[in-house]
């Protein structure tokens, strides 16, 4: 690891966020967090948040909306609204880098989120979408089920479930990434290379893109 990158990449940072994207299986989650650890950012994924609201919520309509994404279909929009950008401007992260995982996946809900950041402090200040084939997305789904190592109860361990998810992501979530291409804000990652290529990638790129 660059330590050298990593603290000018830090400094450019500050306060600011990452939104990381990928299909199922990219590794954006696994990113993620070993970016925020490296930054000493705090990682926010959705679907962690939506994962946590289920055990505690009788909210009926947050319930629902929770159903839906269970389903392996992205949560409605109203609904993430009320759900996920709270956690964005959240006092508890004054002064916090943010480390986001697909945090507004369908197009017209990423100024929602800039908004929601830049009302915390922490403004968007660039998008990595890791890419990988369909063929190594369902490679690594058969190896992950093989091994049982996915979170019980996640759509995506069925095969039905991770179809509707790469469905979602064509249809909804491919146009909020060219959003962000057409705002200058976009890294691509080869998300096919082994965890540390892809990290190394990752910095090199922040780093090149901040120059």
């Amino acid at each position: 690891m660059d330590e050298k990158k990593l603290d000018i990449i830090k400094e450019w940072l500050g306060s600011g966020s990452i939104n990381i994207f990928g299909v199922q299986f990219s590794g954006k989650d696994t990113v993620g967090k070993r970016l925020a650890a490296a930054l000493g950012a705090e990682f926010i994924s959705s679907g962690d948040i939506i994962r946590t609201t289920r055990e505690k919520t009788d909210d009926a309509r947050m319930v629902e909306a929770i159903k839906v994404s269970d389903s392996g279909r992205e949560m409605p929009t109203d609904e993430f609204r009320d759900l996920i950008l709270p956690y964005l401007y959240d006092e508890r992260l004054d002064g916090r880098a943010l480390i986001l995982s697909s945090v507004g996946r369908w197009i017209g809900e990423e100024e929602p989120v800039m908004a929601a950041l830049q009302r915390g402090g922490h403004d968007l200040k660039v998008v990595i979408n890791l890419d990988i084939s369909e063929a190594e997305i369902w490679q690594r789904w058969k190896i992950a089920n093989g091994a049982n190592d996915r979170n019980a109860g996640r759509a995506d361990e069925t095969a039905a479930g991770l179809q509707t998810r790469l469905d979602e992501f064509r249809d909804k979530t491919l146009p909020v990434i060219a959003k962000f291409r057409q705002m200058e804000l976009l890294i691509e990652i080869n998300g096919q290379a082994t965890r540390d290529q892809v990290f190394d990638e990752v910095i090199d790129k922040l780093y090149k893109f901040i120059q």
